[in-house]
Formats: C-alpha cells, sequence, structure tokens
C-alpha cells in the first residue's frame, strides 16, 4: 500500500481553501482545450466562492478569486478570464528595505542622545544654561553609570566622559562637578516587600524557637527541683 502524506505532495500556495481546490487547479493544467479548460475554471471558482458565502456580496469578491485560482495554479493557468490576468511581482511584491540607522554609540551605557546634547552645547552662548545642563546630564550619567556598575562611579571618570562626548568642545565646571553626589545610596533589591516579608517571618520564627527553649529550660529547673526535695 503506497502512503499518501502531506510532506511528499506539492506546496499549498493558499492554504485556507485545502488540499481538494488545490488538486482541482491542477487537474485544470491537464485539460488541453482552451475553451474547456476555460469552463472548468469558472467551475472552481464557484467552488471556492461558496467557502465564502457571506464574501459574495462585497467589493472586487469575484476578481479576487480569479486572482487566487492563478496564484495556486503558480501562475501557469492559461483562461480566458474576466479580469486582467495578474502577475507574480504585482501579487507578491518584495518588501522595500528599511535603512537602519547605524550610528556609533561610543559609550552605550550612557545612551545615544547623552553626547548629542553635549555635542549641541558647543553653540550655545549662554554660560549659565550651559553649565547647569552640564549639570543635570552629569547626575545622569552617574545614574546610568551606577545602574550598569553597580557601583558609583567617580567624579573624575564622568568628568572625563563628559569632555570625550562633547569633544572636548565645552568649557566644564570641574570643581562643581566634583561636588556631585550619587542619587543611589544603596542597591535596591527586584522585590523589596517580599523581602520585607521573609525578614519579618524569620524573626517570628526565631521568637517562637527562643520561647520554646525557655520553657525546656523552666521545665528542667523545676524537675531538678524536685527531685533535689526527695
Amino acid at each position: 500500500m503506497r502512503h499518501n502524506y502531506n510532506y511528499t505532495r506539492r506546496k499549498l500556495y493558499l492554504p485556507e481553501y485545502g488540499r481538494h481546490i488545490h488538486e482541482m487547479v491542477d487537474s485544470l493544467l491537464l485539460i488541453e482545450d482552451r475553451a474547456e479548460r476555460t469552463r472548468q475554471a469558472k467551475a472552481v471558482i464557484a467552488v471556492m466562492g461558496n467557502l465564502n458565502p457571506l464574501l459574495r456580496d462585497t467589493a472586487d469578491f469575484t476578481h479576487k478569486l480569479w486572482d487566487h485560482l492563478f496564484i495556486m495554479s503558480d501562475f501557469q493557468l492559461d483562461v480566458d478570464s474576466p479580469y486582467p490576468l495578474p502577475s507574480r511581482e504585482e501579487l507578491q511584491p518584495v518588501p522595500r528595505r528599511l535603512n537602519y540607522p547605524q550610528s556609533h554609540i561610543p559609550m552605550k551605557h550612557y545612551g545615544k542622545y547623552v553626547g548629542k546634547i553635549l555635542k549641541s552645547l558647543k553653540e550655545c552662548q549662554d554660560r549659565d544654561g550651559v553649565a547647569i545642563t552640564v549639570d543635570n546630564i552629569a547626575r545622569y550619567m552617574r545614574v546610568k553609570s551606577y545602574e550598569y556598575n553597580l557601583e558609583h562611579p567617580n567624579n573624575e571618570v564622568i568628568i572625563k566622559d563628559i569632555k570625550r562626548l562633547s569633544d572636548y568642545g565645552i568649557d566644564i565646571d570641574e570643581e562643581a562637578l566634583n561636588n556631585i553626589r550619587s542619587d543611589y545610596k544603596q542597591h535596591l533589591t527586584a522585590h523589596p516587600q517580599r523581602n520585607k516579608g521573609k525578614q519579618v517571618q524569620t524573626k517570628g520564627k526565631n521568637r517562637v524557637v527562643q520561647q520554646q527553649k525557655n520553657r525546656q529550660k523552666t521545665a528542667n529547673r523545676h524537675t531538678n527541683s524536685h527531685n533535689t526535695n526527695r
């Protein structure tokens, strides 16, 4: 007995129509008479329309069925269609390739826009505004450095990174930046409430164990005193 498994059959170009509709389309390619082939193609179109009767009244429904018929035949069916014959390029367009930016980020833990902001400050004439902006950026850089390295960065490193990211094009107040303190005092756990509940539960267990030990000591003391009185 010869087994006919799906992986040995040809590819289904439109699986929603099923295997039998594709076999009907394959049988159309074997008909030599063009008129008979066209008549049989219209019959197949009618069967395809019966699969979705609710869509018969929609616009261009018959046009879509003829396009699907040509797709299932791999654009090899030659019949008299009431609509213009579609092409493979028309129905299966190749998507346009997107041009993604490939800009180099020198220090990825600070992000892409920190360097852009610092470079834009080179053309700013407001020294006070530049100083305030640099101060805020330095604090932001400390936060990001702490998140990346899990340790407080040195202010000298932040100053050096600011100079490098700005291409040494802005004047900064190093003394003021050296006084910047980190916004993070200690590393926060991912689930502080859960850890807090565990600590409370552990303390409760320790208290119960200590009470049991005290009761045992009291019971032993009374037992020893009773034996001594005898």
